[in-house]
């Protein structure tokens, strides 16, 4: 396995199913056009896709990494639903012709962008891919997580095969940025002891207003938003998490 196939396998294995369970609950009382074609964009390894698909949605992922989508077919296969996969890359495809009812993105994707310049081409994007009145479903972290919550946060994981440490720092000078150190041990059995793995994520994030111009400057109306899926309707300032539901025009 290179690097990131290893990567890509120890998120999946990792990764919060009760936060599963909330995306899928937030998407399914918020999509209004059930029936219509469904594209998870940024959908990973496909977690939250099968869930929509055993829901009855007719969901399609996308995602930029070949990894995570090999993973997603081999979840699929398991759970033998056919679920369809598409590789690329969120800010620029412009040349896939489908459009669809409803897109979704959850999980920080949005927060993996450079700055608003991308934010504003990827939102381009998902405006041009919807059919008219479509909607677009998403999740971004607050500047309450990057400045608050996140600096110093560490949380730590061990079992007899992986251990994994993440630890957040604020980023001087950068505004709502955050990086967050990975390192997996990772037990092999060829020199019975354990390799070290270490990723840099960083993210960050804009205030309420600057989301919501940009959705408007991609052409969204109707644009909604709330804390804790969906179930803060007035957000604050402590809120950790924004679900934006707007639609285009």
């Amino acid at each position: 396995m290179t690097n990131y196939q290893t990567f890509a396998k120890l998120y999946d294995d990792l990764f919060d199913d009760d936060a599963y369970a909330d995306w899928l609950q937030y998407a399914v009382k918020q999509i209004k056009n059930p029936k219509a074609p469904l594209l998870e964009l940024a959908g990973g390894a496909g977690r939250l896709a099968l869930r929509l698909k055993q829901k009855g949605f007719d969901v399609t992922v996308f995602d930029l990494s070949e990894e995570m989508l090999s993973l997603a077919q081999e979840h699929a296969a398991e759970a033998q639903v056919d679920l369809p996969l598409v590789q690329g890359d969120m800010r620029e495809w412009s040349d896939y012709p489908k459009q669809f009812g409803t897109i979704t993105s959850f999980a920080d994707s949005f927060n993996y962008l450079a700055n608003e310049a991308e934010t504003l081409m990827a939102f381009q994007q998902v405006y041009d891919h919807l059919t008219t009145g479509g909607q677009f479903l998403f999740d971004v972290i607050t500047p309450y997580q990057t400045d608050v919550y996140y600096p110093g946060y560490m949380y730590n994981y061990h079992d007899d095969e992986v251990a994994f440490l993440w630890s957040s720092y604020g980023i001087e000078d950068a505004v709502h940025t955050v990086e967050h150190e990975l390192i997996f041990f990772i037990y092999d059995e060829a020199i019975d002891g354990y390799r070290q793995l270490t990723e840099i994520h960083t993210e960050r994030t804009y205030d309420l207003g600057t989301y919501q111009r940009l959705l408007a400057q991609a052409g969204f109306v109707n644009i909604e938003v709330t804390g804790d899926f969906g179930r803060q309707k007035q957000v604050n300032s402590q809120t950790n998490r924004w679900f934006f539901s707007a639609q285009k025009g």
